[in-house]
This record gives structure tokens, C-alpha cells and sequence, in this order.
């Protein structure tokens, strides 16, 4: 993290000088903002949380309740979800504190004695490679409360509005207005309606608002899909158990009691339960509607014999049924008037996608949803990017919520199919066979099989050759180096924060970068000359990284470079003092694996790898495809001289 930019204070680094518009926002609800947000779930507050990182944009961010979320239903964390929070500086108080999902244990009936369960495998939970991250478990109120402290730190001083419900909306599409959406809003206290209405006018609406989203029904979207007819029951407990593996993530077959999917929380003690509950066994209790903590703890032992628990106490419980529901866009616009209108309400999150628990998906597609929108609703009103950038949202995000639906079907089916006897022969599924699929589809569970399509913010992979650890379409993979100029080892991808701009990363060749007749060094001479991107698409008042962010990797050790030779497009000037950042070159780590080889970049030719804002690989070019990144960058942002 880099602070002082612009002179020295006392304090804490942390938290921004608040940017001039905070001291004339008015008290409590705006009259007009250029974003409302509806909801302060995870989805909400991650794109509330990339807001705030452009404070010049007004935001406000609302919600029914009467207050932050207390306890939250969600704990998953998967590792793509931590390293988006790496880029909001919050990764490492979310990974002191979470529980670490290391390992998974498998159980199944006995052969000898199917009344009881025994062990059958055990298995590394994400594999070894895949992030520098773990996969974590934590309260989603505490990751709510990380991103809050963040809004409230950052320039824009941001913070929710409490018992605010968003009833009727109206777009007004003639395009003559400046804030063309107009939201009703209802006040509310302690969930009870005061009688008081108010009506905020914006340019952008997103609902984040759940499940029974208002937004979403006001643009005429809806879920469609079908339940299963599972029932399914949960608790997070603090218990006294006899079962050997209680602190890891287990999945456990039982031969026609039912299954259990249990998660070790955070802290050293609770732990969570997913509990099947049986359409026969325990149709009493669904169909009275009388679950209890007791009635679901006696369905858990009966499933985990011979092993006993005995809960002591209950933090949070709740009963469930299983559906995968999806909406076939997730904005306000036809798909026949794209090509002549904007979106201006967007949907995310579970108002646009519905599944079960069991596979940890839902908190983190639903932030990766508001992270895709955010960077992208932060370039069109800064003036930087084209409108036409708003349409990769629904593209994007609605196809990867329909493979995360079939993932989640075939993933709730399996575990809650009956375990096939050894001697086959039934419907049932083999518990080994979900072991395999488990592990088979660990990428997709991590976050990290994401790809989009190719696009105007994805090239085709023409050069792909060029880098093949680093997928056109799929998050830009993290590797270790050594920064040149204090000889600091750290993670190539933390350097990207969640501040809209781009990053362009390049990757030498061979060659001496001293020398005058070096690809990279002609490349960073075309960089700083007129016809570059950086001056063509850069606001003349802006830091010259604000919207590309040029980063170098050299092939040679950090002691055999020298910084006064690098081109100065690497040492830029920033901030009012025009100081020196230091923190643009890189070289290869050699203790903890050389990104050369740990990401497949060609050593001979080198590349430039450019990444989104959100991380994502947009194009594979050589050093001296010049032409092809600016003509890219062309089609994504606005001419700034």
C-alpha cells in the first residue's frame, strides 16, 4: 500500500483525506446521485465498497433494515472472493481471522455395518498452485463490517442509509434527462412502515436487494426455475462431540439416515452443520413447520452414528429448501433495443440468481457480480470509458451464473442422492464418485474457472501462445517477484487495487532493457509518445497510472538492474509534488518460483498481458503490438486530448 503521495500526515495511513465534494453532501438522503445502491448484503457492499474508490462519483448506498447485519448466513470465502479483497487491502483481516478449509474428509457407511459411518478419503480442499491465497470461513457480517470500514475510510467517506425500502422505480428513457431513474422510497422502523415517503432521482440503479428483489420485479425481470424439494437443515453450534473430525470440512454419507456437510468455523470452536432432512422421517417436522435446534441436533446424531453430539450451545439456525432459480438478463433494457439505449438499472446477486448452500457459491458470485459492474459503472461516469461498457455486465455475468446453476444442480443432486450399496444395483450414488467430482471441480468451487467470452473488453487469443499461464478470459494468476527498487518480495497481482484503472503488464524479453535497441525499451518509448494510449485516453489532470497502470517484469536478477536506467514511463511522476513512484518494476523471484516459468511467458519474444480493472486477462499482445493495444483500447475508452 502507498500513502503520502501528496505530503506527509500524522495518523493513520489508512484513511484518506476525505475528497472536496464530502463537505457539500448534504445530511442524510440526496435529493440526486449519480448511483443508488439497493441493499447491504455482500453484493451491495462490495460495489458500495468499489464506489467509494471513486469519490467524485455520488453514491448512495440503502437498505430496509434498521441497521448493519449482525449475523449472517453465509461463511464461504472462496480464494478468487479473498484475492478481490487483497485488492481492497482487506485480505489479511479477513485471513487472521477465518477459519482455513485445508483439507476435506470423506465418510460413508461401513460395509461391515451400514449403521455406522467410517472414513473413506481425505483430500487437499483447493489444490496446490491454484491461489496464494486459502479458502476461508468467516461471518458475513464480519466481511460486511470489513467492507463498511473500508467505505468509511476512503475519500468518499461513504456509508449506508438505514430503513430505506426502494418501492416504485420509473426510467424515464427519452434520454433528455440527466438522472433519468426515479426511486420511491419507503422509511421504515424496526420493519414497520412510518408513512414517510421520499423520492431519490439517479443515473444508475442497482438492486441488490435479494432473493425478492423490489428492483428486479420493477423491470419486469424474474427468476424462473424449479425447486428440488429438498429440505435441508443448518446450525451453527458450539458442541461436545466424540467424531474425530469435527475441525475439518466433512461430507458425510450415511446408509438412510441422510447426509451432513460440516464446516469448521472461525475461532477454534463453532462449528456449522448442513443437515439433510428426510421427505418421510422428518415430514413431521416440515410439514408443521417445527423445526427446532433439538429436532435437528437429534437428526444429526442419527446420521453421524456411532459418534455422538451433544450441542451446548446454538449461534444461528434456520431450515431451507434447495432451488436454482435465474433471470435471463440482469439490466432494464430488451435485448433488441441494446444497440440504441444504455442500461440504467442493473440487478445483482441473489436478486438475479438462486441455488443451495452446500457448495459455498452463493456470497461469492454474488460479490464477483458487484465487482464486474463497479470498476465498469466507475469508468462510464468518470467520464473515461464508453456507455456501451455497461452491456458487458449482463453478458457476462448472466452466463456465468447459468453454469454456476447446472454446477449447483448436479452438485445438490449428488450429495443428496442416496449412497449406492457396494454391490450396485440402485439409483444411488457412489460416495467415492462425489469424492472424485468434488475434487474434478475444485477450480469452479475456488472462483477461478471463471472465463468471459470473447468481447470489447476480451480479444481474441491470437497470441495466446505468447503467455499460456495466463488465459484470455480468466483472472489474472498471481506469482511471486521481487520489486526492483527496494528488492521486496511480493505478489506480481497485489499490486492491482480496486481503483478502476488498467494495468498493462510487461514482460521482457531477453535483452538487456539498457540497451538501446531493446523491444521493451521501444515499447515504453512508444508508451510516453503522443500516439499512446496513456495520452490519448488519460485526462490531462489525472496521474499519469490513473487509467493504465504500466508495470515491467524483467528476465534479469533484481541486483544486476539498475533503477536510473529504467525508462521513465516506469518511474512516473504523481501527485501534486510530482514524486517518483518506485513500485513499477519487477524481477523474478527465484526462491519462490521464476513467473517466467510458473505462467508459461515466452523468454525469447516476452508479451504485454493487459488486465482489467477487475483483474480479468483482456488481451495477450507481443512487445510490439502497438497498434493492436491502442486500437483495442479505442473500443473500451473515450479520447481524453
Amino acid at each position: 500500500m502507498q500513502f503520502y503521495l501528496n505530503g506527509y500526515r500524522p495518523g493513520d495511513p489508512f484513511t484518506e483525506d476525505p475528497h472536496p465534494s464530502v463537505a457539500e453532501r448534504p445530511e442524510g438522503l440526496p435529493e440526486e446521485v449519480d448511483v443508488l445502491i439497493v441493499g447491504c448484503g455482500p453484493a451491495g457492499l462490495v460495489l458500495a465498497a468499489q464506489m467509494a474508490n471513486f469519490p467524485h462519483i455520488r453514491t448512495a448506498v440503502i437498505d430496509r433494515r434498521d441497521g448493519p447485519l449482525e449475523v449472517g448466513q453465509a461463511d464461504g470465502v472462496a480464494v478468487r472472493t479473498v484475492e478481490m479483497f487483497e485488492a481492497f487491502g482487506l485480505a489479511g483481516r479477513l485471513v487472521d481471522e477465518a477459519y482455513w478449509v485445508n483439507e476435506v474428509s470423506f465418510w460413508r457407511p461401513d460395509p461391515d455395518d451400514e449403521t455406522r459411518i467410517n472414513r473413506t478419503g481425505r483430500v487437499l480442499d483447493t489444490e496446490e498452485g491454484l491461489s496464494e491465497f486459502p479458502h476461508v470461513i468467516v461471518n458475513q457480517a464480519r466481511m460486511l463490517a470489513y467492507l463498511r470500514d473500508h467505505m468509511e475510510r476512503s475519500a468518499s467517506r461513504l456509508r449506508p442509509l438505514y430503513g430505506l425500502h426502494a418501492g416504485e422505480l420509473e426510467v424515464d428513457t427519452s434520454g433528455s434527462s440527466e438522472y433519468p431513474v426515479t426511486v420511491t422510497l419507503q422509511h421504515l422502523k424496526e420493519s414497520q412502515e412510518t408513512g414517510e415517503r421520499s423520492t431519490i432521482r439517479a443515473k444508475y440503479v442497482v438492486g441488490c436487494d435479494g432473493s425478492r428483489s423490489g428492483i428486479r420485479t420493477a423491470i419486469g425481470r424474474e427468476l424462473v426455475g424449479d425447486p428440488m424439494n429438498q429440505s435441508w437443515g443448518v446450525m451453527d453450534i458450539l458442541a461436545v462431540t466424540d467424531f474425530p473430525d469435527i475441525r475439518l470440512k466433512c461430507a458425510i454419507y450415511s446408509a438412510n439416515q441422510g447426509n451432513i456437510l460440516i464446516i469448521p468455523r472461525e475461532g477454534g470452536y463453532m462449528v456449522r452443520l448442513y443437515i439433510e432432512l428426510d421427505a418421510v422421517r422428518d415430514q413431521d417436522m416440515l410439514a408443521n413447520r417445527s423445526a427446532s435446534p433439538e429436532k435437528l441436533a437429534a437428526v444429526a446424531n442419527r446420521i453421524m452414528h456411532p459418534y455422538t453430539l451433544e450441542v451446548k450451545d446454538v449461534g444461528w439456525w434456520s431450515v431451507y429448501e434447495i432451488g436454482q432459480r435465474l433471470c435471463a438478463k440482469f439490466d432494464d433494457v430488451p435485448v433488441a433495443e441494446m444497440p440504441t439505449r444504455i442500461p440504467r438499472v442493473f440487478i445483482a446477486g441473489d436478486a438475479c440468481h438462486t441455488h443451495s448452500a452446500k457448495a459455498g457459491q452463493g456470497m461469492n458470485v454474488s460479490m464477483a457480480d458487484a465487482w464486474n459492474l463497479g470498476w465498469k459503472l466507475g469508468g462510464v461516469l468518470s467520464g473515461t470509458a464508453r456507455p456501451e461498457l455497461l452491456h458487458t455486465y449482463s453478458e457476462e455475468r448472466q452466463k456465468i451464473a447459468e453454469e454456476l446453476i447446472e454446477f449447483d444442480r448436479e452438485f445438490a443432486r449428488m450429495f443428496s442422492a442416496p449412497p449406492k450399496r457396494s454391490g450396485g444395483g440402485d439409483a444411488g450414488v457412489d460416495p467415492e464418485e462425489f469424492q472424485r467430482y468434488f475434487v474434478a471441480q475444485g477450480r469452479f468451487t475456488a472462483g477461478t474457472a471463471t472465463r468471459y467470452a470473447p468481447s470489447m473488453i476480451t480479444a481474441e487469443a491470437t497470441s495466446q501462445h505468447l503467455a499460456e499461464g495466463f488465459p484470455l478470459g480468466m483472472r489474472f494468476h498471481s506469482a511471486p517477484v521481487i520489486r526492483l527498487a527496494d528488492a521486496k518480495p511480493v505478489q506480481l497481482g497485489h499490486v492491482a487495487r480496486a481503483d478502476g484503472a488498467w494495468r498493462l503488464y510487461v514482460f521482457a524479453d531477453r535483452n538487456d532493457p539498457a540497451s538501446p535497441d531493446s523491444p521493451v525499451r521501444e515499447l515504453c518509448d512508444f508508451l510516453e509518445s503522443d500516439a499512446s494510449p496513456l495520452n490519448r485516453f488519460t485526462p490531462a489532470d489525472a496521474d499519469p497510472d490513473s487509467v493504465i497502470d504500466v508495470r515491467a517484469v524483467f528476465q534479469q536478477g533484481h541486483r544486476d538492474l539498475a533503477v536510473d536506467t529504467m525508462p521513465s514511463i516506469l518511474l512516473p511522476r504523481k501527485g501534486r509534488l510530482g514524486l517518483i513512484d518506485y513500485e513499477k518494476v519487477f524481477c523474478p523471484d527465484p526462491k519462490a518460483g521464476d513467473v517466467f516459468e510458473l505462467r508459461g511467458v515466452d523468454r525469447e519474444t516476452g508479451c504485454m498481458i493487459l488486465v482489467r480493472p477487475d483483474q480479468y486477462v483482456s488481451h495477450v499482445l507481443p512487445l510490439r503490438g502497438y497498434e493492436e493495444l491502442t486500437d483495442f483500447f479505442a473500443g473500451i475508452l473515450v479520447e481524453a486530448r
